[in-house]
């Protein structure tokens, strides 16, 4: 499995404030998209999520996003590896993604950017 990079997840109350802090820190623009009720803004290595604390609760248990070259591939591997996808793959709005919950208890996203076949 490739990994191409990592995304740190950050759950905040004030998306508007938390996006034009981020934006001035990384010196780029936020990719913006809605996501089972939660309001998401992508910014650099950071992935801001604002919404329900119900939903909220939920992705707060998942550690990081991996970025992958190919979800299918990062499958086969976390099972190999003994880990455990609890979720997934499915299509996102930049691709597609799997959670997987690693042996030690740690939980994580996987994503590509490949449109769902």
């Amino acid at each position: 499995m490739e990994i191409l990079g990592t995304t740190l997840r950050i759950c905040v109350d004030d998306l508007e404030s938390s996006v034009a802090f981020y934006e001035g820190l990384t010196g780029t623009s936020a990719l913006r998209f809605e996501r089972g009720g939660v309001s998401v803004a992508a910014i650099g290595c950071f992935l801001l999520m604002s919404g329900p604390e119900s939903e909220l609760e939920v992705l707060r248990k998942v550690g990081a996003t991996i970025a992958v070259k190919d979800v299918d591939e990062a499958h086969e591997a976390l099972t190999r590896a003994g880990a455990r996808v609890v979720a997934g793959p499915v299509p996102t709005p930049a691709g597609r993604n799997l959670i997987a919950l690693h042996p030690d208890g740690s939980v994580f996203e996987y994503v590509d950017r490949k449109a769902a076949v």
